[in-house]
């Protein structure tokens, strides 16, 4: 894949097989989740929700091997007798916590879709939200950013650690007006920040501020 196809890629199988051994398992498990929030509606049962919650957290270190191996049990149960797009769903939800993270991103994308279009009125995009989460959570592979040690204001900090726990990327313009005080003036990181999105956890600008990888 050259520079140029994957900042126009809509493909994100593609996407997802150029990125094997260059990702963290925790970025790719973060993709598999944000998958799985796109079709939260579809989710019938409250085992698939927790599993898409348990796999964030053994994303982030906070959950167990054995305690995500229990929720992978508890989310393929709770696929059985469901049909059409709650059971497309329930199943991506149940791969977010497959115990590898390369093998998560791509079932729990495929099956995401395959959600979607079990839905007659879903305009069945989903494979153009999952592109463009790729870019939040991975940004340009090809021309990686470096922090400037001087952007990491308390505010900054502040910001980015609020944006990252609760979700809560409508501050991240605000992110990008902090930033811009702090001296940042890299295009890249201010027009991500400010753009429409979608973004996701793992969004490559909060992960940089906050030392995640």
């Amino acid at each position: 894949m050259t520079e140029v196809e994957w900042l126009t890629g809509t493909d994100p199988t593609s996407m997802l097989e150029f990125l094997q051994g260059k990702a963290s398992d925790r970025k790719l498990r973060l993709f598999a989740c944000a998958c799985c929030r796109r079709i939260w509606r579809y989710l019938s049962d409250p085992r698939s929700k927790e599993a898409i919650e348990r796999a964030e957290e053994f994303a982030d270190g906070i959950l167990t091997a054995v305690e995500l191996q229990v929720m992978w049990d508890a989310a393929w149960e709770a696929t059985h007798h469901l049909h059409d797009a709650a059971f497309h769903a329930s199943r991506a939800a149940a791969w977010a916590t497959q115990a590898s993270a390369g093998f998560a991103s791509s079932e729990s994308a495929d099956a995401a879709i395959a959600a979607t279009v079990c839905d007659p009125y879903d305009p069945e995009e989903d494979h153009l939200y999952q592109a463009s989460s790729l870019g939040c959570i991975f940004s340009n592979p090809f021309r990686p950013i470096t922090l400037d040690p001087s952007w990491l204001t308390s505010t900054v900090l502040t910001l980015a650690q609020g944006i990252y726990a609760e979700r809560a990327f409508d501050r991240l313009p605000i992110l990008a007006d902090a930033l811009q005080d702090a001296g940042c003036e890299n295009p890249d990181v201010l027009d991500h920040c400010r753009g429409p999105g979608p973004h996701v956890r793992g969004c490559w600008v909060v992960d940089m501020l906050t030392n995640r990888d």
